[in-house]
């Protein structure tokens, strides 16, 4: 599905770009603890956006697969509830958006495991 490799690329560029922010534009900004907040986010929205590609690519192969298609639409809700809720936290300190985030999480792990189910399934 060329939707999801775009979004995935989107969201790699998002990724180096916050990034790039986060060393040059945060650094004596934010507190450590804030920046390291910001760099997890930024870490894990990079390695779900390959995430994101690699279900786009299976899906030119099985565009019919739901499995695929639920797993993409869960990762990339997981990427935003995950870093999003990190990159706000960090620049806002609003310590109540911490618990959004293991949401995001429960939404990657979802989102693993359909694409487990799939791999067993079909290839």
């Amino acid at each position: 599905m060329k939707f999801f490799i775009i979004v995935g690329a989107l969201n790699a560029f998002l990724a180096v770009a916050l990034g790039a922010f986060g060393a040059h534009g945060l650094e004596g900004k934010l507190e450590p603890k804030y920046l390291e907040v910001w760099k997890t986010g930024v870490q894990y929205e990079m390695f779900h956006a390959i995430g994101l590609i690699a279900i786009g690519i299976l899906s030119g192969k099985y565009p019919a697969s739901s499995l695929l298609s639920w797993s993409g639409w869960i990762m990339l809700i997981g990427i935003i509830l995950f870093s999003g809720s990190l990159y706000v936290l960090s620049t806002s300190g609003i310590k109540v958006l911490g618990a959004i985030t293991p949401l995001g999480g429960v939404a990657f792990l979802v989102s693993w495991v359909l694409l487990i189910i799939f791999a067993v399934k079909h290839l």
